[in-house]
């Protein structure tokens, strides 16, 4: 698949006037793609039932014109303010009972059922009018599910969908219900399934059962409401369909919505992201402020690889100062040239920059694009021209099946947010710790579902956190032929949030190891490993006949292995986890290397990529990297 490059583009935010100068800036400096439209419901129809598409035929005519491809945005994540009017109560309403209402966007409940065939409606019309356009040449549905918080709401509409979804769930028995959840605790206890109602605003903390089930429930919702519309699309356009995920935003299941979809798309920050959700220490963010976190953006980079099954984009470049994060540093000259080969590295189809023009007005004025306001050139653009330039020489993307497989499953995050058991953890963090510790050792890394079994050609699995863990995903890495790093909390809990008793955790085929004891640890009591490095945040106690790999300093167990399995009970820091990836990396047969402070690697089938995320040179085996370096070797 060739590599392209692309932009987002507000045709209804600009005279039309300077459509078609656009238009050929985009094409004189090598874009291919053009997303537009995801925001635009109320210049479509400014009145229900008035509808206005002249002014967009132009503008995809104007774009088709000079050879770009649109990626067409159905527009349901801005319903205009008459829809408010006339479905009142279609807002979310959030864990304190308030309403989420007009003024911003993502302003709708995925269970409310009028809003629900309004979006049909709209994504109806939209593709039948432009589904045969020979312009329109892929589809992106709504913008950024999720995001703002906008997955989980405490509706009226929700509670009875809600109710009909459990119902489904347990088969209308509501004494399966009551068992499963163990509702006889504090008199829980239901009659019917109409009795059930939300899980907030409870005197205390409500049943972790009914939490997760929420959960669950509202991630169905919204893979229901994207499907609505990728069936409408699907009926009148062969192009294919993608939907733009934001970073670190875990509460629906990206997999699942992605069977529906034939191309996973996200939305890249790097330096917003480092200061709002990366999780990084005062000291790391100011090292890498004009940067990026060196892994927080290959993490999704290889994990929306997955959710597209190989097909992916990212629909949303970072190109400079962002107007959202607490602090908004312009990145250092050459950061956005290396952002956009990393994410080629990683198996990228496209790389589009949000945005062409940074506008002048209303919430997102201070967010930079890669034409100023006037529209003369923002430093970013000269980079993406480049790029345009370095990609008519480039090989096609020839992705890979790395040695090394993450784990990633969305309901884990949902059971370690429902019971996190201390203050500030998550399945989400865990994980990136995890992935950080393997770009260390210079390895390359693919995101897996947990719904696979099948593991062939894998040298090393990890599994961290997943507190359900079914027991033929157990047998299936029990029976692969790579090491396997199970823990902490993998397999603590059944599938309705219970703690197995027989055996107790993780009950893992052909290792004999038993979580005796959990605690969470405060940020200032680490427990010191005897080799160097600490448990901080969680710590397990372990039994089991399983040969010991790790101890604390007072020789308490803390990884334990037996045969190609292992079980580390700890949350280990990084250089804890340096220790254990190179006792089960070497295990493993892995060719390991310790990379140098912010430089990370990334091989495909044809290329070795080489990245420097620091702000200094940095010499490598491979050459000097400058600040923003970034080498490319052939293979």
């Amino acid at each position: 698949m060739k590599r392209t490059l692309g932009t987002c583009y507000y045709p209804e935010h600009w005279p039309e006037e300077i459509w078609a100068q656009d238009a050929a800036r985009m094409k004189e400096a090598g874009l291919t793609w053009v997303r537009i439209g995801e925001f635009s419901w109320s210049k479509i129809e400014p009145n229900p039932g008035e509808l206005h598409w002249d002014w967009l035929d132009r503008a995809i005519e104007t774009l088709g014109a000079q050879g770009l491809q649109v990626v067409l945005g159905t527009p349901t994540a801005t319903p205009p303010r008459w829809m408010a009017d006339r479905h009142p109560d279609m807002f979310a309403v959030d864990a304190q009972g308030q309403v989420r209402g007009f003024g911003s966007r993502r302003h709708y409940c995925f269970s409310h059922k009028g809003y629900f065939a309004e979006s049909q409606r709209i994504t109806r019309l939209m593709a039948e009018r432009y589904g045969g356009n020979p312009y329109v040449a892929a589809w992106q549905t709504d913008n950024e599910y999720g995001c703002h918080d906008t997955t989980i709401s405490y509706s009226d509409a929700a509670k009875v969908a809600f109710h009909d979804w459990l119902f489904e769930t347990f088969d209308g028995d509501i004494n399966a219900l009551n068992a499963a959840w163990g509702n006889v605790f504090w008199s829980m206890e239901y009659r019917s399934f109409s009795e059930i109602g939300l899980p907030n605003l409870t005197v205390t903390e409500p049943n972790p059962a009914h939490v997760l089930a929420f959960k669950r429930f509202s991630s169905d919702q919204v893979v229901a409401f994207n499907r609505a519309q990728v069936d409408i699309i699907k009926a009148c356009s062969t192009a294919p369909i993608s939907h733009n995920y934001m970073g670190r935003i875990t509460d629906f299941d990206h997999f699942k919505l992605g069977e529906d979809l034939e191309i996973a798309t996200w939305d890249s920050y790097p330096l917003g992201f480092l200061e709002d959700r990366v999780g990084a220490t005062p000291e790391e963010q100011r090292a890498y402020a004009r940067q990026g976190d060196p892994d927080f953006q290959a993490l999704h980079h290889d994990l929306y690889r997955a959710v597209g099954r190989g097909r992916w984009w990212v629909m949303e470049q970072q190109p400079g100062p962002v107007n959202w994060a607490p602090y908004n540093p312009a990145p250092l000259p050459g950061m956005v040239r290396l952002w956009t080969w990393e994410a080629f590295a990683h198996g990228a189809e496209a790389v589009c920059y949000f945005r062409w023009r940074q506008a002048p007005f209303a919430q997102e004025q201070m967010h930079a694009g890669l034409l100023r306001p006037d529209s003369e050139d923002a430093p970013a653009i000269e980079e993406a021209r480049d790029v345009a330039k370095e990609l008519e020489d480039a090989p096609e993307v020839q992705s890979a099946q790395a040695q090394v497989a993450i784990l990633f499953d969305y309901d884990a995050d949902w059971a370690w947010s429902t019971q996190p058991h201390g203050a500030g953890l998550s399945y989400f963090q865990l994980i990136l710790d995890h992935y950080k510790a393997l770009r260390r050792a210079g390895l390359t890394i693919d995101i897996l579902p947990a719904k696979v079994r099948d593991f062939a050609d894998y040298r090393l699995i990890l599994a961290p956190g997943m507190m359900h863990m079914p027991a033929d995903l157990k047998a299936s890495l029990e029976q692969s032929d790579a090491e396997v790093l199970y823990g902490p909390r993998s397999g603590a809990r059944d599938e309705h949030f219970n703690i197995p008793t027989d055996p107790l955790p993780p009950a893992l085929v052909g290792l004999d190891v038993t979580v005796s004891r959990v605690e969470s640890l405060r940020p200032d009591m680490p427990v010191a490993l005897r080799h160097g490095g600490a448990v901080h945040r969680y710590l397990e106690v372990l039994e089991g006949d399983a040969e010991v790999i790790l101890v604390t300093a007072q020789g308490a167990p803390v990884a334990m292995r037996m045969g190609r399995q292992t079980y580390c009970g700890g949350w280990l820091d990084a250089d804890g986890l340096d220790q254990l990836i190179t006792i089960i990396g070497t295990a493993a047969g892995l060719a390991l290397r310790k990379m140098p402070e912010g430089v990370r690697t990334r091989r495909t089938a044809t290329e070795e990529f080489w990245f420097n995320h620091s702000a200094e040179p940095v010499q490598t085996e491979v050459g000097l990297l400058p600040p923003a370096g970034m080498i490319r070797c052939e293979l």
